[in-house]
């Protein structure tokens, strides 16, 4: 091989593997982005909170706990807890109190707490060995409340 072509695919390795590095996501973590969104459900007293990972992820812990409890005591017992072994069925969206396939309440038996309004909550979630949170508030926020 001349040394024409071994420059011609070096370069191309080379220019190869700092497109793979800057413009792809094979070495960047993976991140779950929640979202949350509320809405009447049916009766009128009645609201659907509903949780969207941004991606399809195979769950093993999804528990929420009221925020400042937990910020006193992260051990605080959560008001809906459910648990997998061997991770749920592919899911990127579902709902408070809800089951998800392949997960079990945490305590067999258990029922979900009903959310108060006002009330600022934390999801956590954990997916493998990918772990993420989010803080929401079922209802009305406060008005006297930063969102820090």
């Amino acid at each position: 091989m001349s040394k024409k072509n071994i420059f011609l695919i070096s370069s191309v390795v080379v220019l190869a593997g700092i497109y793979v590095i800057f413009f792809t996501h094979w070495f960047q973590p993976r991140v779950m982005q929640i979202s949350h969104t509320s809405r009447p459900e049916g009766r009128r007293d009645s609201v659907r909170m509903t949780f969207s990972l941004g991606d399809y992820y195979e769950l093993n812990d999804i528990k929420v706990v009221p925020l400042d409890d937990f910020k006193k005591n992260p051990d605080t017992r959560p008001l809906w807890h459910l648990v997998s072994d061997d991770g749920s069925d592919s899911t990127e969206v579902f709902s408070y109190g809800e089951g998800i396939g392949g997960m079990d309440p945490a305590v067999s038996g258990a029922e979900p707490e009903p959310l108060k309004s006002g009330v600022r909550y934390r999801l956590l979630v954990t997916a493998g060995k990918l772990k993420a949170q989010h803080d929401f508030y079922f209802g009305t926020p406060p008005t006297n409340v930063s969102n820090n």
